[in-house]
């Protein structure tokens, strides 16, 4: 049972930042007290700065546990991620034979149904794959097949499935899209090569967001727009991996100004947290190095990103802390309908992180217990 506590600092809520107090009482805000304060502040001045805990929809690992591996690796991975501000995240599934990914799910289960001890809610799976198109695996293992939707519904009865990467422009796919969104599954594209006009057409028929937006998809051209040009000029909702080595600043910016809800992903992998060396991913080997993680043929394969990291790296690119705060947060609880999540108001989950003006962790908070940090 959580006890009554009160936090002081600049708290952001929808309204603006305000200078005060958030009381917390059996894993619900109760109430937010204190007067506005401008945003301009809240980075210059000392004193604690409360922003809505972080939520990540593309987790592969951490601490050098795989999703992929089974077992406690979820445990594991969820209170690596909470360490970092992460109060929420999916598990997310590689490209691989069905048993495998069949294996990982079963596995994942326990920590879908409890969260796990001094870990971010595991609030479901993201199956990344195996619908994608073999052309554009990106770091995927080969492994990819063709959508069946039974096969989809066999995998929501082992671990609850949220979202679905796939290639639309792969044969059978684009038909399913209708069935998949009306089964309460969400639907990104992502490992592409289709055309802008297959991106139009999965949207229209469903599809909510693009994985990764600018990594394994058709890129823009003025005369081929590609996937990247589909999700530039129609999509709402987007993920993005802010390491700086992913995407450009420049190309981020370029996504801020197009769509209304672009928010952060890590596509973390089991070394973040660790030191230099190779790692598992799915049933390929990576290796850390130089602040990322590749292949041995030097393609990126996830990352080691942190949310926390992916909010500094933000408001260092020119990204206001508000704004910043609602691509690590608010925004991607909105595309999971998490509407509990994300947002610092009274009745919401008390799900929430406290930072120095540094932006660095200072505590966290999920459903109202304090994560210990170290």
């Amino acid at each position: 049972m959580t006890i009554d506590q009160i936090i002081e600092g600049r708290i952001l809520t929808p309204e603006g930042f305000i200078a005060g107090r958030i009381h917390l009482s059996e894993g619900r805000i109760q109430l937010i007290e204190g007067d506005l304060v401008a945003a301009s502040r809240v980075l210059q001045e000392p004193g604690a700065i409360v922003l809505p805990g972080f939520i990540d929809t593309h987790v592969h690992g951490g601490s050098g546990f795989d999703i992929m591996q089974g077992g406690d690796a979820a445990g594991q991975i969820a209170r690596c991620h909470a360490q970092h501000g992460t109060t929420a995240l999916l598990a997310t599934t590689m490209t691989a034979p069905m048993a495998d990914i069949e294996n990982a799910l079963r596995s994942l289960a326990p920590a879908c149904q409890t969260r796990p001890l001094q870990g971010a809610r595991v609030m479901g799976v993201h199956l990344e794959g195996p619908y994608i198109n073999p052309g554009k695996l990106g770091a995927q293992p080969a492994f990819a097949i063709p959508l069946s939707i039974q096969e989809v519904e066999a995998l929501h009865a082992l671990a609850p499935i949220r979202l679905i990467t796939l290639a639309p422009e792969m044969p059978g796919h684009l038909p399913c899209l209708s069935s998949l969104s009306a089964a309460g599954f969400r639907v990104q594209i992502g490992h592409s090569t289709g055309s802008y006009e297959e991106g139009l057409a999965a949207l229209q028929q469903g599809a909510t967001g693009f994985t990764h937006l600018f990594n394994a998809m058709s890129g823009l051209h003025h005369r081929a727009p590609g996937m990247v040009g589909a999700a530039l000029a129609h999509a709402r909702y987007a993920e993005i991996i802010p390491d700086l080595l992913h995407v450009h600043p420049g190309a981020i910016k370029a996504a801020l100004r197009a769509i209304p809800c672009l928010f952060c992903v890590t596509d973390s992998t089991s070394a973040t947290g660790m030191p230099d060396g190779d790692y598992a991913l799915g049933q390929h080997r990576v290796f850390k190095c130089l602040g990322g993680v590749r292949l041995a043929d030097g393609t990126l394969a996830g990352s080691v990103l942190t949310m926390d990291q992916a909010l500094r790296n933000l408001v260092a690119i020119g990204v206001p802390l508000d704004d910043a705060s609602k691509m690590v947060s608010t925004h991607a609880a909105d595309f999971l309908g998490l509407n509990e999540l994300g947002r610092l108001t009274t009745g919401s989950s008390a799900d929430l992180v406290v930072l120095d003006p540094a932006l660095q962790i200072q505590r966290v908070y999920i459903e109202g217990s304090e994560i210990e940090i170290h």
